[in-house]
Order: structure tokens, then sequence, then C-alpha cells
């Protein structure tokens, strides 16, 4: 059996997103009833979407560690817990004891609540199954106990599809993406956190009352407010900021119009990417569709994908780039804070993006609820880095130089994987019944309210939606 799970592990990890999201999409649509023909387009499609999505992200990422590096040497910021970057939890998610079982762990939850109808949500982002062995692999390390990791990982699972169903409606109608659902641990931690700093703002005269939605930027500021421009002027400010250096002005002036026209770049080609992806996930929504009307009337079945599909939009890029020097400015301003950023800025688009349906794409409530999530998530990451060490070490992984400890964005500063940490190190497994148990409660509510309204409906899907609450 540790052969086969192994050998599965090994073709995932060979493979990547960007391969296997395509064959699965494949044959997922084929089972669905899709034509051979049309299925395999699909997948392709998908696939292409993703690399440009990845080669997109990665320009971001480049230009965002550029100014992070420039910005902490002229801030002469140094602290002892290193961020080394999602890639890196992700290897040692896979490459730990329970990375060997995370992939049938997570497709059996899954299809075991649909079967149930505990979920409407096929999530066939596997690759992605690394976030649940990610919290698994620091229950290992903190308990020595592999049943405790594996059981963490899959009540993980589980609290993610409640997140992606509950905010899956939301999605769909501000993304403007029909059939698809996001059950993305980075992602959907956001919930809860933007649905109460939302709450707060909406009782704050006069802060409750700007709208800087990107679209409303565009209708006040004409070409000025357009993506593309934004994003250049957003880079020129980053830039400036990070390579300020009066004593060669000509290179500083180089690198911040460089730092502009890369971040336009990326304002404009991720929507675009987005749309490719659109156009292959359509067949394989519309053969869900038909597949479960044809078996359970009017329910709906949605696409769980990788929340890459978000970030595309003008709101999540804005106020990520907003963010990353506030990020950097929080890191040497919290007390009691050791964590420095470097290699995971880039993802703050992934952690801001579940975000935008709740406050309808305003920038300013994005900027203010992601400030607030960085903002504790950089104590957790204190909080977990320990453990993230340990695991890093016991999965094989080379510790960078001069570094005592390490953590990363994703996930280090997820309030999910600290609590279940927390609940696992002060009860023992007493806590993972206490978090299977909350987790059920959750579940338990969204359904019973999804009933309630369907059946107030006449049977119409429209699922309830905390996310809108």
């Amino acid at each position: 059996m540790d052969s086969l799970l192994s050998g599965l592990k090994t073709v995932v990890d060979g493979l990547g997103a960007t391969v296997l999201l395509p064959i699965i999409i494949f044959i997922i649509a084929v089972v669905l009833g899709a034509r051979p023909g049309k299925a395999f387009r699909a997948g392709v499609t998908i696939g292409v979407a993703f690399i440009g999505i990845n080669l997109v992200i990665g320009l971001m990422w480049t230009n965002l560690s550029e100014v992070a590096q420039a910005i902490a040497t002229n801030t002469g910021v140094t602290r002892d817990i290193v961020d080394v970057g999602w890639p890196s939890s992700a290897a040692i998610a896979f490459g730990s004891q329970v990375g060997l079982w995370i992939i049938p762990i997570g497709i059996a939850v899954n299809v075991v609540m649909l079967l149930a109808g505990l979920t409407r949500t096929l999530n066939v982002d596997v690759w992605n199954f690394w976030h649940f062995a990610f919290v698994g692999s620091l229950v290992v390390a903190a308990t020595n106990s592999l049943g405790m990791g594996l059981a963490a990982a899959a009540i993980i699972a589980v609290i993610c599809l409640i997140f992606a169903d509950w905010s899956a409606k939301a999605v769909q109608r501000f993304y403007g993406l029909p059939g698809v659902s996001v059950p993305h641990l980075l992602s959907v931690q956001i919930l809860p956190i933007a649905v109460a700093v939302n709450w707060v703002i909406d009782r704050i005269p006069g802060l409750r009352d700007i709208d800087l939605s990107t679209d409303h930027i565009q209708e006040r500021l004409g070409v000025l407010g357009e993506p593309v421009v934004l994003g250049l002027v957003i880079g020129v400010v980053l830039g400036t900021i990070g390579f300020w250096n009066p004593d060669d002005v000509a290179g500083m002036i180089t690198k911040v119009l460089k730092t502009g026209i890369n971040l336009a770049a990326v304002m404009l080609l991720l929507p675009r990417m987005v749309k490719i992806l659109m156009e292959g996930l359509i067949p394989v929504s519309e053969a869900a569709r038909d597949f479960v009307q044809k078996r359970a009337g009017s329910r709906q079945i949605n696409i769980g994908l990788d929340s890459a599909i978000l970030i595309g939009h003008p709101a999540a890029i804005s106020s990520s780039l907003l963010l990353v020097p506030i990020a950097i400015f929080l890191s040497v301003v919290l007390p009691g804070n050791r964590v420095i950023l470097f290699a995971d800025l880039a993802v703050i688009p992934f952690v801001v993006a579940l975000a935008a349906p709740i406050v309808r794409g305003n920038v300013l409530r994005m900027v203010i609820i992601g400030t607030v999530t960085l903002g504790l998530g950089f104590y957790m990451a204190g909080a977990l880095a320990p453990l993230f060490t340990k695991a890093a070490v016991s999965s094989g992984f080379a510790m960078p130089e001069g570094a005592s400890q390490i953590t990363a964005i994703g996930d280090g500063f997820v309030w999910l994987v600290w609590a279940t940490l927390e609940l696992v190190q002060v009860f023992g497994i007493l806590g993972l019944v206490i978090l299977a148990i909350c987790s059920a409660a959750a579940l338990l509510a969204l359904v019973t309210k999804r009933a309630t309204l369907e059946k107030l409906a006449g049977g119409e899907d429209d699922a309830a939606n905390g996310a809108n609450a």
C-alpha cells in the first residue's frame, strides 16, 4: 500500500497542477457525459490557462520580491524567522508522512460528502491537497502521531468544502464564474475575518460611505482609473519606496519604471488568462449541471478550483499590491514580531481574493481586511514557526543558510492552521474532537439553511450564503 501511495504522490509531484488538472478535468467531463473531443479540448484549454496564470504570477512574484528585498535592505530590518514561500510549504507537506496519504483521503472525504448530500463542491484541485497535508504534518510534528495528523488533514478538507459551499454563490455572482466554488485553504480562511471586519466598518460613520471599488474609480477617473493604469501607478509607487536612492537617480528611475510597467502587465494579463480558463471550464460546468439534473433535479454541483481563477480581478490585484508595503511595514512595527517577509508576498492576492464578494469589490475595505488578516498572521506564524521548522526538517527540507526557524504566508499565516495546532497542543486528541464537532455544527447549519431556502423557493437553488449575510 505504501509503495502504491508513494507512486501516486510521485506522479502528482512530477506532473504538477498544470498537467494534472487537465487530465482530471478530461476524465470528469467524460464521466459526466461530455463528448470526448469536447472534454479533451476543455482540459487542454484549462491547462494552458493555468500555465498563463502561473507565468503572470511569476512576473508579479519576481517584482514584489525585489521590492521587498530592497525595502528590507534600506530599513535594515532583521528577524530570526524567515519567510521561505508557499512552494516550500508544499514541498514539506508532500514530503511528510501525511503527504503520502493525502490524495486518497481528500478524494474520499469529497466523495462521501457528495454522496451524502453534504457538499455541492466537486474539488478537482487535487494538487492543492497539500494544504490539508501541511496541517497534518504540523500535527504529527506536535504529537508524533500519524493517525492524528491524518485525522486533522481530513477535518481541514471538510472545513474547506464547507467554506467553498458557503461562498459559492457570492463568488459566482461577483467574479462571473458560474458553476465554480473555491475550496482553497489559503483563501477561504479570510471569510469569517472579512465578514466581521466588514460588519465593524458598516458601523463607522464616514468610513462606511467610502466606495473605492475599481468600477467606481474608473467612472471617476476615466482612463486613469483603468486597471492597467492603476497597476502602473501602484508599481511606480512601490518601486519608489523600495528602490529610493538619491545617489543613483538614473538607476533608481530605471528600476521604478520597470516595476511599474511589469505590474501594469500583471493587471492586464491576469484577467485575460482567467477568461481563457473559463472558456475551458464552461463545457465541464454544463456537463456537470446536466448530469446532476437528470439524477437530482435542481441540485447543483460546483467545480472546486484553485483561487488563482479569482486573482485576475482588478479589485483583488489592486488591494494586494497596496498591501505589499503595508505587510512590510507591519513586519517592522508590530511589537514582538519575529517574521521577515521575502518569498511569499506574491500570494497576498490569494489571501484577500475571497473578501472581494463580501465588500462588493471595495478596495479600501479589502485593504483594511487584508491588514487585519496579515497582522494576526504575523503572530500566528511566530507561534507556528517551531513546528513548521520541525516538520520541514523531518521531510528533508533544506533549511536556508542563517535561518534558525522558517515560515510562509501560505500556510503559516492561516488562522485555521494555528487554531488546529492550539487545540491539539492543549487538549490532545480531544482537540481534534472539538474541531470536528465545530465543523459538523457549521455543516449542519449550512445544509439546513440551504434546504429551508430551497423549500421556500419551490426547489430553486438559491443556497444559503454566509458571505452575503
